[in-house]
């Protein structure tokens, strides 16, 4: 007779403590993404990371969950009133994963499971931000996450994760999201970007990080908070989130190496926006595989990952589309890098789930065949078609209706004070005038007045608001 249910502590707490880890990936990506925009973008940019937070916790809480992790009507969703808001889940059988069989499941209530898989939604929607900077109206944005979310990653997730086509029926492989979070967003931030068009002056003009240690900071905590998305993704405390947790920092550390190596070759000189971007590209590469491949596969697709997205991000150029701040290249070509790596490196020998629940194979060089790599090819093709279409279904539907970009002197001027009537930085002359500024307090360049020959300032005609600043 099977035992009561029983809530597992261990388990519960690691996953808490990943779901915190995780969240706090959105402040990072939006220091990331702020730091590579330009100052007078900063702000828009940092704001459609922090209203994926608002937005989409709501949208998971109320429907959003029961689609993906609903029981499955079709193989493309979940039941939608499965887990509805407006329903409540607190007795002691309220469970993850609980069966009549096993009624404590993996021991981990079911809103600590639902909160995990819900700060996975928002990190998902803000990656497609960072191609749409310095152009965006926020209205639009706030529309197209909205839809984008529900047409897309709620039913992505459910096909990959939720028992639906990709999972169940493909046996297709994705621990951690490199299927439904990055070749999901980074397809939709292609489709986004060529609705958009190009920002005024790109590329003639540079328009390079205006922080870079925002970029260096904002690295730092995705890579903090990777170990709860990737090793937390596990759901129990045992040795296969161990080895999760391992294979992110090695092949994040890797990535590092090999995105430098490709810089120092072409350019002579290794950077630290470089360093960051590697660092993100090994975390994007190794996502769907930190569970199934064994460490030293890891280390070589954090090098391989590290330099074929260095590589990458130059397509924009030569394709002609305005990912602004590398989208495409890091995360969609990341995702299908490491989505591939499956194909040639999983191995039921560092994980019997491989076989046992998820019904796949092992990989090439680990006597599978093609099978499995087949099934990683075909599981990200159907996203990517899904993903971009969607995407630019939606973002033509609001340029059209509401309006999706702003105007270009809007753009021109800075977005931040077109859209939220602030700025970053506070860029008015320190003494008031027009000269002022650092040179001004020490002298440099200024014309001191004769005595008694100073005139009082006019009074302006309208207050002006203390966000904008220069």
């Amino acid at each position: 007779m099977p035992e009561a249910p029983t809530i597992d502590g261990g388990n519960t707490v690691w996953l808490l403590v990943s779901t915190a880890l995780v969240l706090l990936m959105t402040p990072g990506l939006a220091l990331f993404y702020g730091g590579l925009n330009r100052a007078k973008g900063v702000l828009n940019m940092m704001m459609m990371s922090f209203s994926a937070i608002g937005l989409i916790s709501v949208l998971w809480w109320f429907y959003g969950f029961s689609v993906a992790f609903g029981t499955d009507v079709n193989g493309f969703w979940g039941d939608p009133g499965a887990y509805l808001g407006t329903k409540t889940f607190l007795a002691e059988t309220d469970l993850w994963g609980a069966t009549a069989e096993n009624p404590s499941g993996i021991g981990v209530p079911l809103y600590v499971f639902m909160a995990f898989q819900m700060v996975f939604a928002v990190i998902t929607v803000a990656l497609i931000s960072g191609a749409l900077s310095d152009r965006t109206k926020f209205s639009g944005w706030l529309l197209f996450a909205f839809g984008w979310a529900t047409l897309v990653y709620f039913p992505v997730a459910h096909w990959v994760w939720g028992g639906g086509i990709i999972g169940a029926k493909l046996h297709a492989l994705d621990f951690a999201g490199g299927t439904a979070v990055h070749i999901n967003a980074g397809a939709a931030a292609l489709g986004v970007a060529l609705v958009l068009g190009k920002r005024v002056g790109w590329p003639r003009e540079g328009m390079k990080p205006h922080n870079i240690p925002l970029v260096a900071l904002g690295a730092g905590l995705l890579w903090f908070g990777w170990f709860g998305f990737n090793a937390g993704s596990e759901l129990t405390v045992d040795s296969v989130a161990g080895l999760a947790f391992l294979n992110t920092q090695l092949a994040t550390a890797a990535a590092v190496l090999g995105w430098l190596a490709v810089e120092w070759i072409k350019d002579k000189r290794p950077t630290m926006v470089g360093a960051s971007s590697g660092a993100v590209a090994g975390l994007v590469a190794i996502t769907p595989a930190c569970g199934f491949i064994a460490p030293w596969a890891s280390v070589v697709l954090g090098i391989v990952a590290g330099a074929v997205c260095a590589l990458a991000i130059s397509l924009k150029y030569k394709l002609g589309y305005d990912d602004s701040l590398d989208v495409v290249g890091v995360h969609f070509v990341g995702g299908w890098i490491g989505s591939l790596w499956l194909g040639l490196f999983a191995t039921n020998s560092v994980n019997g789930a491989i076989s046992d629940v998820v019904g796949a194979s092992d990989g090439l060089f680990y006597g599978g065949g093609l099978t499995q790599l087949g099934r990683q090819a075909l599981a990200g093709l159907i996203v990517t078609i899904w993903s971009g279409g969607i995407a630019w279904l939606l973002a033509f539907a609001i340029e059209k209706t509401i309006g999706f970009r702003v105007s270009a002197e809007a753009e021109v001027e800075g977005i931040d004070v077109a859209e939220h009537a602030e700025s970053a930085y506070d860029l008015s002359p320190t003494t008031g005038s027009s000269a002022g500024g650092a040179f001004a307090m020490a002298g440099i360049g200024a014309t001191r007045p004769a005595p008694g020959s100073a005139e009082p300032a006019e009074e302006p005609a309208e207050p002006v608001s203390e966000k904008v600043a220069g």
